[in-house]
């Protein structure tokens, strides 16, 4: 009798499959991705969005460069107002741990009206109709103390700079004409201080103001717009020459005569020929006649109002313009 051997364990036919570990699995199978043949291509420093296919659950892969990324919209016009007005908190925020600036300031503008407004308004050499030379120049030193606040606002820019801060708001998503205006708009809240101390020693001194609420409320918008058009100018220098001391020394050079080339101190109709020209030109020739027109009684304008508005609005938005696109050179 013969001996039979045991009967092997039937073995199915079809092998297990080979288990995949870390090692040997391709990248993309690792993250629940779907195993292809190829290796996906790489797309950094592109970003991906995804957009669902009418009717399919298929997507799309819609691939945004750095430029296109930068001029994607990033919410549209409110988005841009919060991040404009987010730069401009910033700005004023270092004023609130320094106010010794604001009382620095209110100096100039004091000695002006104290000692150059009341001896001129007693030897009575400059015509200014029915008006006081007080009432006459009270607005005039208002568009001064702006004007020489903000034509060295650039400086603080290039501080910044040197600190990283530029480098890191160049960094983000924030649009750079967003940088500028909230840069523009901090100027504006600085010098507001400078014109309520005005406010009280024209009060002080007898000049008859406008007290209407309408008037106030214009006059603090032209207060900010005419910062933000000198500030923005200065920061446009900054980007060009890039160093403290150059800008420093053009808004030495500019601050004179932009003054005594306006109607700040005296009417344009007593000006050479040639300097009415360039008076006509100053941009701060408009914003002294606005303010005039809108801070002290009895007094007219020589342009109109909405002239004296659009004038600088026009002159401050180019300028807002060109600073972001040259806002970046400040760091090459």
């Amino acid at each position: 009798m013969t001996r039979r051997e045991p009967a092997a364990p039937q073995r199915d036919s079809a092998e297990p499959p080979e288990e995949i570990t870390a090692e040997r699995a391709p990248a993309h199978t690792l993250d629940g991705g779907t195993p292809t043949d190829q290796e996906p291509e790489r797309q950094t420093p592109a970003i991906r969005a995804s957009s669902a296919q009418s009717g399919s659950g298929d997507a799309s892969l819609l691939l945004l460069t750095r430029a296109q990324m930068r001029t994607a919209p990033q919410g549209g016009a409110p988005a841009f107002l919060r991040k404009t007005l987010t730069i401009a908190e910033l700005e004023v925020r270092k004023l609130r741990h320094d106010p010794s600036d604001i009382v620095m300031r209110t100096v100039q503008p004091a000695l002006w009206l104290l000692v150059f407004g009341e001896t001129f308004s007693r030897i009575h050499v400059i015509a200014t109709g029915r008006q006081s030379y007080l009432q006459f120049l009270a607005p005039g030193i208002l568009a001064q103390s702006i004007l020489f606040l903000s034509i060295f606002y650039g400086i603080q820019i290039i501080w910044d700079r040197d600190m990283g801060i530029v480098h890191k708001f160049l960094a983000s998503p924030t649009p750079r004409t967003a940088l500028v205006l909230g840069k523009a708009l901090s100027a504006g809240a600085r010098a507001l201080p400078q014109a309520a101390i005005i406010y009280v020693l024209a009060l002080v001194l007898g000049v008859q103001m406008n007290w209407n609420p309408l008037a106030l409320l214009s006059v603090v918008v032209l207060v900010i717009l005419a910062a933000a058009c000198f500030s923005t100018f200065s920061l446009i220098v900054a980007c060009l020459l890039k160093t403290r001391d150059r800008v420093m020394g053009i808004g030495q050079v500019l601050t004179m005569p932009l003054f005594f080339a306006s109607s700040a101190i005296y009417p344009i109709a007593i000006m050479p020929g040639w300097l009415q020209v360039v008076a006509r030109v100053n941009p701060l020739s408009y914003q002294v006649d606005a303010l005039r027109l809108l801070m002290v009684t009895g007094s007219g304008s020589l342009n109109g109002l909405w002239i004296d508005v659009a004038v600088p609005l026009v002159v401050t938005a180019a300028l807002i313009t060109l600073a972001g696109r040259l806002y970046p050179r400040i760091v090459q």
